[in-house]
């Protein structure tokens, strides 16, 4: 599988390899199968950009996914998941906010949106517990697995 890392934000330092194997371990872990995902680090003013472009609202928000092709819909045998766009500046303010890490507020935003990628939904209020319930399980075993995004080393 292609794993593309844009990295366009310098809020936060991101490793490509660390959301790599990340992103793999989450689509693994849920069965699924593509060919290809596009992963994009942006900066408030994107974000904000984008929220209001298809979401007509203006606000900077956490992260927001693009599906492109559902199982058995594409139709060159070639299977994109999509795209997700994160901000690491939210997960920052957030984190500051409530004593919490940016790096796994940033994770969580990551596995958020992977799971939009994949049908999960949290608009209804009923599907809400159901999308936390799987976060939490992804995130856990990313944190056992030593797979949540961390502060990258620096070389000596």
């Amino acid at each position: 599988m292609i794993i593309n890392v844009f990295d366009e934000q310098q809020a936060l330092k991101i490793s490509p390899d660390q959301v790599r194997q990340l992103v793999q371990q989450v689509i693994d872990k849920e069965g699924e199968s593509c060919d290809e995902v596009n992963i994009y680090f942006v900066d408030r003013s994107l974000i904000s950009m984008l929220h209001e472009e298809f979401f007509e609202d203006p606000s900077p928000t956490d992260c927001i996914s693009f599906p492109i092709d559902e199982k058995g819909e594409e139709e060159s045998g070639y299977r994109i998941l999509g795209e997700i766009f994160v901000c690491p500046s939210t997960a920052i303010s957030y984190a500051a906010q409530h004593e919490g890490d940016a790096y796994l507020e940033t994770t969580l935003y990551l596995v958020h949106g992977l799971l939009h990628l994949m049908n999960y939904r949290d608009i209804e209020e009923e599907d809400v517990p159901f999308m936390r319930e799987k976060e939490a399980y992804h995130l856990q075993h990313l944190q056992e697995s030593y797979l949540q995004l961390r502060p990258p080393l620096d070389p000596l």
